[in-house]
């Protein structure tokens, strides 16, 4: 029986072994109980509700159609196709697989990769690294080590590979060595890779801890100040999706604090901090904590401010996916599908190539009445069906 003839439930229990969750586990992630999981394995509990396949794919980290038995579109697989390659990188750590290369070579390739994130180039990006990692670990210098790692960790988290993703920031906060500002810049990225993981708490732990480590230093250059105030945001984003709202607002304002007074500086450590990064994280963190009204009044002003546009493309685009879901969550498919649409205008592959953009679209593409004729063609584009 191939994977798109098993019944539903037995897809949920294949997914669930492949990301190394017990019953219990699952169940403790969609606050149910163990019998739920265990009937809806076993086909005794249908899974006939679309908001539960979404709930359960969210949890499993993977696309609701593979629940539902769909194939992905060529494009997404192409994509994924190459993070095997960069998790044999990862593999190979530690161990020299071509003579080391020049620091100041393996710096611009390191600054091209980021690069090529933040213009949400992801296909690029994924034939890329295995290569640069190969090179970085090789070199052994700490900085490109956790650029590298970093990066890399940032591209697996949107391509929904979260446990690889936590793994390149787990070796990002290794090759830091107790630095203390290398350190902190890799707590930003195991922030992303526990909240993607669904562990907001940890991640909350984790990057409060090291905003609060970097910023005992009042003397610090801006381009410190500007990776605390990151960690702050990711802070606020991992304490509302854990539901506490007010302690989501209480960092953002710290944040705010930090980012007034931030002017014209460099960003070697990639944090695009600022102070409409600190108004994105304000949306976002309403989306997470269920507050999708607020999110929906905020939006507007935002994209009408002059340091929008100076924002990386995959910033931008990964932004306006969670703008849409907050329209969705109000009741404005009009909102969600004009959305989805200039994200894919700015970012395609933020749209096309990660699962939670997709499911966004599923959702939206399925509604009734018929969803406008830009999301109809961009179900039509990733593969999605009516």
């Amino acid at each position: 029986m191939t994977g798109d003839e098993l019944p539903i439930g037995r897809r949920v229990a294949r997914w669930r072994v492949r990301r190394q969750m017990t019953q219990q586990m699952l169940a403790d992630r969609l606050r149910r109980s163990k019998s739920w999981v265990d009937k809806v394995e076993r086909g005794v509990r249908p899974l006939d509700r679309y908001p539960v396949i979404q709930e359960l794919a969210q949890v499993l980290r993977i696309d609701p159609e593979l629940l539902l038995g769909r194939h992905r579109p060529p494009a997404t697989v192409g994509t994924l196709a190459g993070v095997d390659d960069i998790r044999a990188a990862l593999a190979r750590y530690g161990v020299r697989q071509s003579p080391v290369q020049a620091a100041e070579e393996l710096r611009r390739q390191v600054g091209h990769a980021w690069l090529t994130y933040q213009h949400a180039h992801y296909p690029q990006l994924v034939r890329v690294l295995p290569g640069l990692l190969d090179g970085v670990q090789g070199a052994q210098i700490p900085e490109l080590l956790v650029q590298a790692y970093r990066v890399t960790s940032s591209l697996l988290v949107k391509l929904g590979e979260a446990d690889l993703g936590w793994l390149a920031a787990d070796r990002a906060m290794s090759a830091a060595n107790g630095d203390r500002v290398l350190s902190a810049t890799a707590a930003v990225s195991v922030g992303q890779a526990l909240r993607a993981l669904g562990r907001e708490r940890l991640a909350l732990a984790a990057t409060v801890a090291a905003g609060e480590r970097l910023a005992t230093d009042r003397q610090r250059p801006p381009r410190e100040w500007a990776v605390c105030g990151t960690l702050l945001l990711q802070a606020a984003l991992a304490a509302a999706g854990s539901g506490d709202g007010h302690r989501a607002e209480e960092l953002t304002e710290r944040a705010a604090g930090i980012a007034v007074r931030l002017r014209g500086y460099d960003d070697p450590h990639r944090t695009g901090f600022g102070p409409v990064a600190v108004e994105l994280a304000r949306v976002v963190a309403a989306v997470e904590w269920g507050d999708a009204g607020a999110a929906v009044r905020r939006h507007p002003a935002i994209v009408r401010r002059a340091g929008w546009r100076l924002l990386p493309a995959e910033c931008r685009g990964a932004y306006l996916v969670d703008v849409a879901r907050a329209y969705l969550e109000v009741g404005d498919l009009r909102g969600a599908a004009r959305a989805l649409v200039d994200a894919d205008s700015v970012a395609p592959a933020e749209v096309r190539c990660r699962p939670s953009a997709r499911t966004v679209i599923a959702e939206v593409a399925r509604a009734h009445p018929p969803a406008p004729a830009g999301v109809a063609r961009l179900a039509t584009l990733v593969g999605l069906t009516r």
